[in-house]
């Protein structure tokens, strides 16, 4: 979800201090210097609890920061993201709560306080949120975009192919056509038009539909993330959704490619080494996803390591590296205590140790885990059946 970042107005009345200070600190922000923009904020928000801008700023940053890394698939059993992560984001609904006692119309910063409940799986209030900012500033582009991407979040959540999709595509759509670049950036743009693309690929393709109309909506996906990519070819995130995208629809060698542009581009990407990874490993390329995956791991923190050892895990399993898997999920596990693909993946290798109970226990962990599982729905009923 986009996040609307304010630069102080030069006809805002604040001490030269706190000027120089927001000053920093946006253009910090901006330059990705995250830890300089934190200071410059909190320097202005100790002096002054109730600085608006100091306030939306330091809420934006603290998003922008530790957003990615507080919802986790198959995580709540393990309670998510780290104590400090949860609290950041507490913070930045706090500070924009703040800056909403001081202007209660501004449709910016209740697209931004939904963004920052959806973080914490309070997805009512989230929508409470964004149907406040569209009433407030129906033709604010950045708004709009917030409340689409909303939607298409929504739909993927509940696996959902309602009209929600059809209408964030179109408010998407609208978007480009009419936006501007200072509102809404057009490479920023096509990428949520391509989000809305790919869910609707996925969710059909999920729901098993006709093979014409799963062409037609995995070709909408392909060509406004390639529209995504002709307006910035450096942007090493779209190459990601490209491969991502290939790789869902099972065109391997594609998504491989656009995967090796994507780390080109951005190196340090552990996302993009970690999918590389998985589509070599479907394509049959064991020994080169053993190595991308380690390059993968070399460079992630331990707020996503977790998810990298699982598939390492799962590569070991499939090579009937019994011991290997197992020891790869531990160390899973250890990192995030709740992380239900690894649950599921251990439990697959006790089935073929022949370990029907320690099967179960797992498949049951993962299940308390992630109760939408269906993988490991389907191995717990034929571990239970199997077993008898």
């Amino acid at each position: 979800m986009l996040l609307v970042v304010l630069l102080p107005g030069f006809g805002s009345r604040m001490p030269i201090s706190y000027w120089d200070s927001c000053i920093r600190g946006w253009v910090s922000l901006q330059s990705g210097n995250l830890e300089l923009s934190e200071t410059c904020f909190q320097e202005v928000i100790l002096k002054d609890q109730n600085h608006p801008t100091a306030l939306i700023n330091y809420a934006a940053l603290l998003l922008c920061r530790y957003g990615s890394v507080v919802a986790g698939a198959g995580a709540n059993a393990g309670g998510g993201a780290s104590a400090d992560h949860v609290s950041a984001i507490n913070v930045a609904k706090k500070c924009l709560l703040a800056s909403l006692n001081e202007d209660p119309k501004a449709g910016h910063i209740w697209a931004n306080l939904a963004n920052a409940y959806y973080m914490t799986g309070d997805h009512r209030s989230s929508s409470k949120c964004l149907e406040k900012a569209a009433k407030l500033e129906l033709n604010r582009m950045s708004t709009r975009y917030a409340v689409a991407i909303h939607r298409t979040k929504d739909a993927e959540r509940y696996q959902d192919p309602s009209e929600q999709l059809s209408w964030a595509g179109n408010e998407m759509a609208s978007v480009i056509r009419d936006g501007d670049s200072v509102s809404v950036e057009l490479p920023i743009a096509w990428a949520g038009l391509a989000m809305v693309h790919k869910a609707q690929h996925e969710i059909s393709a999920a729901f098993d539909s006709e093979q014409d109309s799963l062409t037609e909506v995995e070709e909408h996906a392909d060509y406004s993330l390639k529209q995504a990519i002709a307006e910035d070819p450096d942007d090493a995130v779209q190459w990601h959704q490209l491969g991502l995208h290939s790789l869902c629809a099972e065109q391997y060698k594609n998504s491989q490619k656009y995967l090796k542009a994507a780390v080109a581009r951005f190196k340090e990407c552990s996302y993009a080494w970690s999918n590389l990874g998985i589509s070599l490993q479907l394509s049959e390329q064991p020994s080169q996803a053993e190595e991308v995956y380690t390059r993968a791991l070399s460079l992630a923190t331990t707020d996503l390591a977790h998810a990298i050892f699982s598939n390492l895990g799962n590569l070991y399993r499939q090579q009937k590296h019994y011991e290997g898997a197992k020891a790869m999920f531990t160390k899973s596990l250890e990192l995030q205590p709740g992380y239900a693909p690894a649950f599921n993946n251990l439990g697959l290798v006790f089935v073929a140790e022949g370990q029907w109970e320690e099967a179960k226990f797992c498949f049951d962990k993962a299940l308390q885990a992630d109760p939408m599982l269906d993988a490991a729905k389907s191995n717990l009923i034929k571990v239970v059946s199997t077993s008898r």
